[in-house]
């Protein structure tokens, strides 16, 4: 995924969390694509790229209100009382910020699962630029 690149698929998703630990992943509300880890949603998108691709996720409490007064994102509808935001419009973001966004999302919500999932999850995923 290019960093100059904007929005982000179901498939680039799909290849961005689909190998985390204990990540699964099924088609929930109809035609939304849900990605949860221990059982617990961190990300969702319509499964058929409908809506201009929007994608709901979870974000750090004192994020959520600054990340909602940005053109393109709002408070997620039914979660946002759990920070959640909804993107509206991806295309104003690059893949790579909306990666970064997900991979946190991902790592908000493992780290408040059961400490015995946590550990038998094994280990946490290192962002690719992290690796070399």
């Amino acid at each position: 995924m290019a960093a100059t690149s904007k929005g982000m698929t179901a498939r680039q998703l799909e290849a961005l969390c689909g190998h985390w630990p204990g990540v699964t992943r099924d088609i929930k509300w109809g035609a939304d694509l849900v990605f949860s880890v221990g059982g617990k949603m961190f990300v969702v998108t319509p499964s058929d790229g409908s809506e201009g691709g929007r994608m709901s996720f979870k974000v750090p409490d004192e994020r959520f209100l600054e990340l909602t007064d940005q053109p393109g994102i709002i408070p997620a509808p039914y979660m946002a009382r759990a920070h959640w935001i909804s993107v509206t419009e991806p295309q104003r973001f690059t893949t790579a910020e909306l990666a970064e966004f997900i991979r946190t999302a991902y790592t908000l919500v493992r780290a408040k699962l059961t400490k015995k999932l946590q550990a038998e999850l094994g280990e946490w995923p290192v962002p690719a630029e992290r690796k070399k």
